[in-house]
């Protein structure tokens, strides 16, 4: 009993905090900020990087626990050279984000509706289609192209290395900017949904020792954006029109039209029969919800 008397006062001193409107005003802002943070960090790179931090954050609580003195006093030391490198590894995404920031109509993403799915996926079977025609097309001409198409990973710093095209994605359209000694032949071509985003675009060459010695630049640079980003790649050969796919850093030839279509269809993430039937339920109850509201 002596030990609750000893506890009381300080119960007996606490009081409730009535809020204030400014206070309210500044968790909308901390939570709008919070929000926005987020929805950046998952659209860039650093979304892994901080997954990985949890990963690290995790093992130094169990180093904590268990007092692993020695560990603890590295990570202590690495921190501040850790935070540094994070900025610099960064720094494009930090400097679109900035730039995005200066350039955003608040209000408009305040209240866009971002829940709408798209019933086509990522992209659509016309797409699909196009992309299958043009490569092998070209691959008959034994012209030679890169296409990367994007995924969930942002392609923003790749882009901005060629130049904008913004199009529909169409055979004839892939056909003309990959001919020989056009403008646009030299370099990718980037597809973003159903548009194609950029061409004559820059990409980081693997550094994989296992690809076989005779795959030249294009091939090596298929596979090398496939390694740090989850696009996919399509490469038509040169030398032989031989079309392949890289994707996570593999490379696999596509002997016929309908293998490369399997493949596109495999990263379209179409919604499921099920997923559409729920989404058309749902947009009928809508309406006689807000009536009966």
């Amino acid at each position: 009993m002596s030990g609750i008397h000893n506890i009381l006062p300080y119960f007996t001193n606490l009081h409730m905090i009535t809020p204030r409107a400014t206070d309210v005003v500044e968790i909308l802002i901390i939570a709008y900020m919070i929000f926005h943070i987020l929805r950046w960090l998952r659209n860039t790179r650093a979304w892994s990087l901080l997954k990985g931090f949890f990963v690290i954050l995790i093992f130094v609580g169990i180093a904590a626990v268990f007092r692993m003195n020695t560990i603890l006093w590295i990570i202590q030391n690495v921190l501040s050279i850790a935070a540094i490198s994070v900025v610099v590894i960064l720094q494009p995404e930090l400097r679109k984000a900035l730039e995005d920031l200066g350039e955003r109509n608040f209000f408009n993403t305040f209240l866009s509706d971002n829940s709408r799915s798209n019933d086509e996926g990522r992209f659509s079977d016309k797409t699909i289609n196009e992309i299958v025609r043009a490569c092998f097309e070209m691959g008959k001409e034994k012209t030679g192209a890169l296409i990367v198409i994007r995924q969930n990973q942002p392609l923003d710093e790749y882009e901005r290395t060629g130049i904008e095209v913004d199009a529909a994605v169409t055979s004839q359209l892939l056909i003309n900017i990959f001919e020989k000694n056009t403008p646009l032949h030299d370099g990718a071509v980037i597809i973003s949904g159903n548009r194609v985003c950029s061409a004559t675009c820059y990409l980081p060459l693997s550094d994989n020792l296992s690809l076989p010695k005779h795959l030249g630049t294009r091939h090596r640079a298929g596979v090398g954006i496939s390694e740090v980003t989850d696009s996919l790649t399509v490469i038509v050969s040169e030398e032989t029109g031989r079309v392949s796919v890289a994707y996570k850093g593999q490379l696999e030839t596509m002997r016929d039209p309908e293998l490369l279509k399997e493949k596109l269809e495999s990263i379209q993430n179409k919604p499921t029969e099920e997923s559409r039937k729920r989404k058309r339920r749902k947009e009928k109850e809508r309406p006689k919800n807000e009536a009966e509201a």
